[in-house]
Formats: structure tokens, sequence, C-alpha cells
């Protein structure tokens, strides 16, 4: 007998089947909310077309519409969806593409270096960031990363509020593999709140229209004093 599950899972696939729908994803990923024109803009594709492209992406609840005055606006529906792409790049076995330009060259490694995978930190900063929490005991890992004692106090001296994090339908913390790096970084609530205290205090800033990341000095002079970690460690700029 067939399961139940084999036909509704397959659809759910098929929605990625589409290097379109796929390029609109991973856009989204930056956490950013994006109109349905610079969508069409960035996959290269008539805005009639795009169009087919969102409803299709709406309807199997990747993307969720709203407005903002005489406005519309597409961004992914929650952090799971973001982690279900990232997870699924991450078991691409095709080497990087070959870069022709130089501008492809610098966003390539601008990707690679540092980013934001939806609302948390990614790329050779989100692992190094997770593995310095863990060997500060910060984060203890098991089954599943939380945080210890210190983790809390460390959290909250950054000003981040876990009361309030906790009150929402979303874990505290959960590894994310890195697509670039093949090893996790931290995703989850607490990550989330990270990203928003180092993004805010600019010690990270975004690296043109993508969702790449460049460490400030004033970034590598807080990596260092709360973390304990180098530029060499973070390998970026």
């Amino acid at each position: 007998m067939t399961d139940p599950q084999a036909a509704p899972l397959a659809e759910l696939a098929s929605v990625l089947a589409d290097r379109t729908r796929v390029a609109i994803l991973l856009a989204l990923l930056d956490g950013r909310a994006w109109t349905a024109g610079e969508l069409a803009r960035h996959a290269q594709v008539a805005p009639s077309t795009v169009s087919g492209h969102l409803t299709r992406l709406a309807d199997a609840r990747f993307v969720t519409y709203y407005r903002q005055g005489r406005h519309s606006y597409v961004r992914i529906t929650d952090p799971e969806v973001a982690e279900l792409l990232e997870n699924l790049t991450a078991r691409l076995e095709t080497p990087a593409p070959k870069v022709t330009s130089l501008r492809a060259s610098n966003r390539q490694r601008a990707l690679a270096a540092a980013r934001t995978c939806y609302d948390h930190l990614a790329g050779r900063l989100g692992v190094a960031v997770a593995e310095a929490l863990v060997r500060e005991k910060l984060v203890s890992v098991g089954d599943h990363p939380a945080l210890t004692d210190d983790g809390e106090r460390w959290f909250a001296d950054l000003g981040v509020d876990l009361t309030e994090l906790r009150r929402k339908r979303r874990p505290i913390l959960r590894e994310c593999i890195d697509w670039t790096e093949r090893r996790p970084h931290l995703a989850g609530a607490a990550a989330s709140g990270l990203r928003e205290a180092v993004t805010s205090r600019t010690w990270v800033v975004p690296v043109g229209d993508t969702r790449g990341l460049r460490i400030t000095d004033e970034g590598y002079a807080a990596f260092a004093d709360l973390l304990g970690l180098t530029r060499e460690e973070l390998k970026v700029g």
C-alpha cells in the first residue's frame, strides 16, 4: 500500500524542481522582504513569469505576502523554510560555479566568508562563532545545542532578551549545516538575537546588495574580546 504522504511530499519537492523558484528562495534567504519586481530582476525573468512562480511558492507555504502602504512584499514564511533550504544546499557535492568576473568572484568570497542565513550568522563567521561558543562553554552540545548558565548571562549581557524569545514557538538553539563550510553554525531564536546584536552595533555590515557580510574593525575587536576569536580564525578580510 502506498504511503499516504508519498504524493504530497512529491508535490512539495516538485516546487523546488525549478531553477527560477530556487533562485527566488535563495535571494529571500537574506531575511529581507522583496517586491515581485525585484525578484523578477534578480531571477532574470519577466514580471508576469515571476508572478506564477510566487503563487506556486506561496501555495506550498514557502513564501508569504504582506502589504505595506501601496506596496506588496514577499518573504520566506518562517525560519524552518530557511533552514530546510540551507540543509538541502549543504548536501550538494558539485563544485562552486566558475566565476567569470571580478564582481562575481568578490560576491562568492563574501558569501563564503560571512553571510546571513535568513536571520542568523553563517559562513566562516557563523561556524567560528558557533565553535567559540562551545569552546568557551557558553553552549553545550549533545542531542541538541543548549545554552549553559554562563551562556544565558553572556547573551543577556549582549542585550538578547531570552525571556521574550522563549515565548515564541521556536527553538532557542539548533544546529544548521553550513553549505560552504559543511560544518554546523547555530540557528534558532538565540542565534537570531545574536545576529541582530552584532548588526545593530555595526560589528558586521552588508556587502552590496547580497546577503554577504563584512566584519568591521570594531567587530574584529568585539569578537576577540567576547569569544577570543582572532582574524586568522575568522579568515575574513
